[in-house]
């Protein structure tokens, strides 16, 4: 079967097609190098979190968890707040909960790690591992302790939800006992192998989510290393997941932090230096509405990254540890639904997937612009329990059903290996995209892996304006093939595959679906490959063929000899 790949005979370079309009524009040209290796395929994807760690156990949290590791050819970390927070599990928008530490009568410590365990306990079962985030503050430690749980809503201010969990511990000590605590917990149960293979965090976002200073920020940070430390001498902690990390504000703290972390004198230990293993930073998008359109700018957040990056490289003391971009997306606010924030409305569909497949290919053009040891990007998306079908939060599945976005994860679980060499020209610059985005013509881009006997090519058309048009003729031409027999299977994003919500919309939008239609949009919801060529043989290694795609679309090429 050869059902939507059409073989040709040539490559027709420079070839014109005409568009409604009176639009023209140059035919898209993809041309995979598969003997020219650019380095590992690193899985900097195979990250994800979210705000309410009560989640993860529930239903439809397990169930996406599962996915998530089936996925992934390599362990997946999963990022949570909340962690320490005070109260019974019962999770709410940007809330959650654990009671890991309150207080007897005589203020003795009093630890209980049972829901912590449910949350570490469902990635273990799966093979996947914590980036381990060491916060917020617990009510019995909180110098500021009332109001502590929030009540906040989509569309209220935000400020609302820093309340008696981003203050300083009234006792420093009992914070450091309490990091150990855990940690020593965690290596009893989990093993030291285990634990030693996470990375740990203090707190997120101290240049917004901290109520108190700066240097009490780095007190906070030495005291929670130490404990960690003490517990477990093989344990990797980092920090410090600024927000609006290319802002000066943001520079200026990270800067202080690495100097801390590198010059200081320890506020736990009393020496010089606390321990630093990992660099962590926030990248956001800026999606905006424009009579009634939603427009999407990438730009920010590769600004954001690349001055994590060029921060790293400024000492020589960290321009080689791990980066990790701590939350990665669009925008900011996961929780805010389309309804109080209508530029969010680009989450349902195929918008979030294409912008995800381009904006990932660049974060590892930074890396090899910056030499940056990039080793993850959190997409700050998970699923939200109990919630309005497609109600516009920035998550990978509703009501347990996979939105499109969550398929390109699955595209990049079947990349592996070595990135080869690969170039569209209908694909902007890196600095182009820093400079204004994606304003003028699609961005037809792509991204190559070699592994073993296979080659992986995802192709994407994607523009920052929320619009679809007809599909469009891209020529793909692979050359140093080392093989003369081949398979091509392709997969495929669109409308009208590996996508839920315009099944969901096309049964009219229940917001009730019955057994029967939750059955179809579960399917609709799959990775679809959309064609299969039978085997065939090629000529000096190379071959020539288009596939058709329209704009706000994915495709992955999987070519296997």
């Amino acid at each position: 079967m050869r059902k939507n790949i059409l073989l040709l005979v040539c490559l027709f370079l420079g070839l014109v097609h005409s568009y409604g309009q009176g639009q023209t524009r140059r035919s898209a040209v993809v041309k995979v190098n598969v003997d020219n290796e650019m380095g590992e395929l690193k899985p900097i994807w195979a990250w994800f979190g979210h705000d309410e760690p009560n989640y993860t156990y529930m239903k439809d949290g397990k169930k996406l968890l599962s996915e998530l590791a089936e996925l992934s050819p390599v362990p997946v970390y999963m990022r949570v707040h909340n962690l320490l927070s005070t109260g019974d599990g019962t999770p709410a928008l940007k809330w959650g909960s654990t009671n890991a530490y309150t207080e007897d009568v005589n203020g003795n410590p009093v630890y209980n790690w049972k829901i912590i365990d449910s949350i570490f306990d469902a990635y273990i079962q799966r093979g996947m591992k914590p980036l381990a985030q060491i916060g917020f503050m617990p009510e019995a430690l909180s110098t500021h302790p009332i109001p502590y749980q929030h009540d906040w809503k989509p569309g209220e201010p935000y400020s609302k939800i820093f309340t008696g969990w981003a203050y300083p511990p009234k006792d420093y000590d009992k914070w450091r006992e309490l990091v150990y605590q855990w940690v020593k917990h965690c290596v009893e149960r989990y093993g030291k192998p285990e634990v030693s293979s996470w990375y740990w965090e203090v707190w997120n976002e101290p240049n917004g989510y901290w109520k108190g200073t700066q240097q009490e920020f780095f007190k906070l940070y030495d005291y929670a290393a130490d404990g960690l430390k003490r517990a477990l001498r093989t344990a990797k902690i980092g920090g410090p997941n600024i927000a609006g990390t290319s802002s000066a504000g943001a520079t200026n703290f990270m800067t202080a932090f690495i100097k801390h972390c590198l010059y200081d004198t320890n506020y736990a230990t009393g020496k010089i230096g606390s321990p630093l293993e990992a660099l962590l930073f926030h990248a956001k998008g800026s999606p905006t509405l424009k009579n009634g359109v939603v427009w999407m700018n990438m730009a920010p957040q590769l600004r954001d990254i690349a001055a994590g990056m060029k921060m790293a490289q400024s000492f020589p003391e960290t321009k080689n540890l791990p980066l990790i971009v701590g939350e990665s997306d669009p925008e900011g606010c996961a929780a805010c639904g389309m309804a109080t924030n209508p530029s969010n409305a680009y989450r349902n569909g195929t918008m979030y997937s294409s912008y995800t497949a381009a904006s990932f290919a660049r974060k590892y053009e930074l890396a090899d612009l910056y030499h940056a040891n990039l080793i993850g990007a959190v997409s700050w998306s998970f699923e939200f329990e109990n919630q309005p079908w497609f109600y516009g939060f920035r998550d990978l599945a509703t009501n347990g059903v996979d939105k499109p976005v969550l398929n390109v994860f699955r595209m990049f679980g079947m990349m592996q290996g070595t990135r080869v060499q690969s170039e569209s020209n209908r694909m902007y610059g890196l600095q182009n995209i820093l400079d204004s985005g994606v304003r003028k013509d699609p961005d037809i881009g792509v991204l190559a892996s070699r592994v073993q006997r296979s080659l992986a090519v995802m192709i994407w058309s994607y523009h920052d304006e929320d619009f679809q048009e007809g599909n469009e003729p891209v020529d793909v031409y692979l050359s140093n093939l080392p093989a003369i027999d081949i398979t091509i299977s392709e997969y495929r994003i669109d409308a009208r595959h590996s996508n839920s919500y315009e099944a969901w919309k096309k049964m009219g939008s229940p917001q009730s679906p019955t057994s029967a239609q939750i059955a179809e949009l579960e399917k609709a919801g799959d990775l679809e490959m959309i064609s299969k060529t039978d085997k065939f043989k090629i000529s000096r290694g190379e071959i020539r063929f288009s596939i058709s795609l329209p704009r706000q679309a994915v495709s992955l090429l999987k070519i296997e000899w």
